[in-house]
């Protein structure tokens, strides 16, 4: 008697690779299901952002009598403008003076301030850094009375030194805390092999601190010309005379008592962001690391 295996049912041919292949076509599905409700908000918020920024090209190189919504043909009568019968030409040397001011001076007394403050534990050190962080809840608009009265008996109105010395007084605090944060986090056991080496403190500071501050540097020097760069308040009034004002303040020029120019003044703002997006596209990657900075291996 001959015995004979009967053949395998269908259930019982490969069943767990037909399970895998089950479990990764819904896991496809999953994943094209959730790829698909996530895309179309990020789409519409994409489109929300990128619109105002659209619209602006659209009105500073569009022709000033067309009514297109391309801008084509492209001109640039608009920046002619702007340039030179506004009077950007010296608006754009102003901000570019008063921002390097302010830089230069937030970094000169942010850079000793931070490392007092990070090396030195003295009465009221705790008390004093909360001085300096609750001084950024102060809007600026409460400090123009008093500034101005200082700076008037100093002979610093329809100034570009005061301008840069008002910036300076508003962004020195954050500045102050942001460079103590970083340079507590670098070991002191760097500086004490310097000093045992024959260093002094400040050579010490600047041979083993300061080559690590690079970043942080870039970091804080960065906000600061933003801040300054695109001050209007402070512009506004502590200068008076037309060929000293800053960009921000040029810009509310080209709006007219009975109408606005938007060409011009889509044309005037984009000479005013296109010199903060160069800055921040090349210096993006220190500025990360700045503000990342505190994770230093001793």
């Amino acid at each position: 008697m001959t015995l004979t295996t009967p053949p395998p049912t269908k259930t019982e041919v490969l069943p767990l690779p037909g399970g895998l292949r089950t479990a990764g076509k819904s896991n496809v599905k999953r994943s094209l299901s959730f790829h698909g409700r996530i895309s179309l908000p990020l789409t519409l918020y994409a489109l929300f952002t990128l619109l105002p920024f659209y619209w602006i090209l659209l009105f500073a190189f569009r022709d000033p009598a067309s009514t297109s919504w391309l801008p084509f043909p492209i001109t640039f009568d608009n920046f002619t403008t702007v340039w030179k019968d506004v009077g950007f030409e010296f608006f754009f040397w102003n901000s570019v003076i008063v921002g390097v001011l302010t830089t230069a001076a937030t970094l000169l007394l942010a850079l000793p301030a931070g490392y007092a403050m990070a090396r030195y534990k003295f009465k009221g050190s705790k008390g004093f850094m909360l001085v300096l962080l609750c001084t950024q809840f102060i809007p600026g608009a409460m400090m123009l009375i008093p500034l101005f009265q200082i700076f008037n008996a100093m002979g610093l109105i329809n100034n570009l030194f005061g301008l840069a010395v008002a910036d300076t007084v508003f962004h020195l605090p954050l500045a102050i805390i942001f460079m103590s944060t970083f340079i507590s986090k670098i070991p002191v056991e760097l500086e004490e092999a310097a000093m045992i080496d024959g260093c002094g403190r400040l050579k010490a500071f600047r041979l083993s601190v300061l080559p690590l501050l690079g970043p942080a540097v870039i970091a804080v020097g960065s906000f600061s010309f933003i801040g300054a760069w695109n001050n209007f308040l402070f512009g506004l009034m502590f200068i008076s005379d037309q060929k000293l004002f800053t960009l921000p303040v040029g810009l509310s020029y080209t709006m007219g008592e009975y109408g606005v120019n938007f060409g011009v003044l889509a044309a005037g703002g984009i000479v005013a962001a296109v010199p903060v997006i160069i800055i921040f596209a090349i210096i993006q990657k220190f500025l990360v690391q700045g503000l990342g900075s505190g994770a230093v291996k001793g």
